[in-house]
């Protein structure tokens, strides 16, 4: 969940649409996937969805295929185990001095804050030591899960079982405090707004991810390039810090990685391959063209 800033930014792909033959059922998604190449070396990039319901069909065809025709998988970032994680969230997400959080919000928006927590199973005052982007990170996602969306029915874990299963390295492209610490280091007023942002949307959250997934799901470039473009234009702090630098950084990478022989499968937020700074525009300013996979 800490790869989420807003309910939608982590969801979004962009790619072309094209009609796809006869209709499919409705459980059954055809999500964008690119590839970079050249003589030597072939990089599949995929745009993920970090929490998914049980039984929707992706894993197969074209992605399927690019998957078993790679030499590794390559994530955002590889989860550590469970104490690790939790240290590092109490590290990072925990501020035992200085105001509650709820002090720290409009008055009208902390009694919505300590009213929402109940509905995800905390005490209200279980978030009073929280840094604003943990509490908004947590509540973002608890509605999803109320609606049957899980990480363990997620692209990464997907992705991950199969190259387990099949002996392919699994590789990160940023480790866990990197990611926390993108959040952590967000100016208070951002992650103030932030917080307030999610807690406003909350009551349409199930909404929202529904139309999201959909889009994803159908390969819907315009339809999600609109919501993504939605989303940045009310947090272009985020989207600065969470997106654009570091797709910049992703593409300097997978520049490298061209260098050297071989496929590699990399599957990264889909909202890392959406709008005018996503992955595929900083490649091209290194040369590199990403094409859609046509499947």
């Amino acid at each position: 969940m800490f790869r989420k800033w807003l309910i939608g930014a982590a969801l979004l792909a962009l790619g072309g649409c094209e009609a796809k033959g006869p209709e499919k059922p409705a459980n059954h998604a055809d999500p964008a996937l690119w590839v970079v190449r050249d003589a030597d070396t072939t990089i599949y990039l995929f745009g993920t969805v970090h929490m998914l319901k049980p039984g929707l069909s992706w894993f197969d065809e074209g992605v399927k295929s690019a998957f078993d025709a790679s030499n590794e998988l390559v994530l955002e970032l590889v989860m550590p185990e469970q104490p690790e994680m939790q240290a590092l969230v109490s590290e990072l997400g925990m501020s035992p001095a200085g105001p509650s959080l709820p002090d720290q919000l409009p008055p009208a928006e902390a009694a919505k804050f300590r009213a929402a927590l109940p509905e995800i199973g905390l005490a209200p005052g279980a978030l009073d030591r929280a840094e604003p982007w943990l509490a908004a990170t947590m509540l973002s996602a608890a509605p999803l899960r109320q609606l049957g969306y899980d990480e363990k029915d997620g692209a990464e874990a997907v992705l991950t079982a199969a190259a387990k299963s099949a002996g392919k390295p699994v590789t990160g492209l940023e480790t866990a405090r990197e990611q926390l610490g993108y959040f952590d280091r967000l100016p208070l007023a951002a992650q103030r707004a932030l917080l307030i942002d999610t807690i406003d949307d909350l009551p349409k959250a199930g909404e929202t991810i529904d139309r999201m997934v959909a889009l994803w799901s159908a390969g819907d470039a315009d339809g999600l390039a609109r919501m993504m473009n939605e989303d940045l234009g009310r947090a272009p702090e985020l989207a600065d810090a969470l997106l654009a630098k570091r797709n910049a950084r992703w593409a300097a990478w997978l520049s490298e990685r061209m260098k050297r022989p071989g496929v590699v499968f990399v599957a990264v937020g889909a909202g890392h391959l959406a709008g005018p700074a996503a992955v595929q525009a900083e490649l091209a300013k290194r040369g590199l063209k990403a094409e859609r996979v046509r499947y």
